[in-house]
């Protein structure tokens, strides 16, 4: 048994802290002495010791004494989630010290407001409390959508170079996704529905783009290429259930097609420089850019 003074010292929390834990039930105290000084067994230093790794993890005391209090709570499992989180902590400030490096040589970077993620995550995580429903019908269990958000989490710098890439900025993101979740269900039931057109959707894409490459001598400034382009990019629209792609998206799917992978798939399909052909049509008909002789 160890008294409050020596679980402060041993710990570096105040005594005052502890008393307040008991005071609202957080780590009660293993057993009081006869004048009423709290006594800690190891079974309260362990759990002192959960609630000091939810904290600093940034969980409220609130949360943090709603999981422990959860009927099957298992401490095995906690501290291997604690462990990954903390991890995850880790590498975004071994990214905000490196960050700080270049800015400190001098270097050109972007701020740290243009890759924060932490508004979205927060909107994640706020909609799979409140539709925690959706997310065991479409993810499957809570468990799966806590990895997808773990994903995102551990992977936050590449995830913010896309989303300004495609919106302009997070916000632009933050705010789409946003929207994307609070239509989640009617969403869903439109991808259900193009899903079950799924062949015929993607046999008339495939149509158009025959038809766009079916004679590659000609100039992309055309009419009659530019015609087919506009179709095609009103087509995809028509089937994106109305979810706003951000204005760098079209510049996306143009840089796409001059990937080696893209390229291969695409001129084995529907000809020799068919990938390259399609990217100057669409980078034309957004740009008005002429392809380089």
């Amino acid at each position: 048994m160890k008294t409050i003074s020596q679980v402060a010292r041993l710990t570096g929390i105040s005594t005052r802290t502890l008393q307040y834990y008991d005071e609202i039930d957080l780590l009660k105290p293993s057993e009081l002495t006869p004048s009423g000084y709290r006594l800690y067994n190891d079974e309260a230093l362990q759990k002192l010791q959960q609630i000091l790794f939810f904290k600093e993890l940034d969980f409220k005391l609130g949360e943090i004494k709603a999981i422990l209090e959860e009927p099957g709570f298992d401490k095995i499992k906690a501290f291997k989630n604690q462990k990954n989180l903390l991890k995850l902590k880790r590498d975004r400030i071994d990214k905000l010290i490196g960050l700080l490096g270049r800015l400190e040589k001098g270097e050109q970077c972007m701020s740290f407001k243009e890759f924060d993620l932490s508004e979205y995550i927060e909107a994640l995580e706020t909609f799979k409390n409140e539709k925690t429903d959706d997310v065991i019908k479409y993810w499957g269990s809570v468990e799966k959508f806590n990895e997808f958000i773990r994903k995102i989490r551990e992977d936050d710098g590449h995830m913010a170079e896309l989303a300004i890439k495609q919106f302009g900025s997070i916000e632009k993101y933050t705010e789409a996704m946003k929207y994307n979740l609070e239509h989640f269900s009617e969403l869903m039931e439109q991808a259900n529905e193009i899903a079950e057109r799924k062949d015929e959707i993607l046999q008339h894409s495939d149509d158009l783009f025959t038809k766009l490459t079916s004679d590659m001598t000609r100039d992309i400034t055309s009419e009659d290429i530019q015609s087919t382009v506009r179709d095609i990019i009103e087509f995809s629209q028509e089937n994106n259930m109305g979810i706003d792609m951000g204005d760098g998206y079209w510049d996306m799917m143009i840089e796409s097609y001059t990937h080696d992978t893209v390229r291969e798939i695409n001129d084995k399909k529907y000809g020799a420089g068919a990938s390259d052909y399609i990217a100057a049509a669409l980078r034309y008909y957004f740009h008005k850019e002429q392809p380089s002789e």
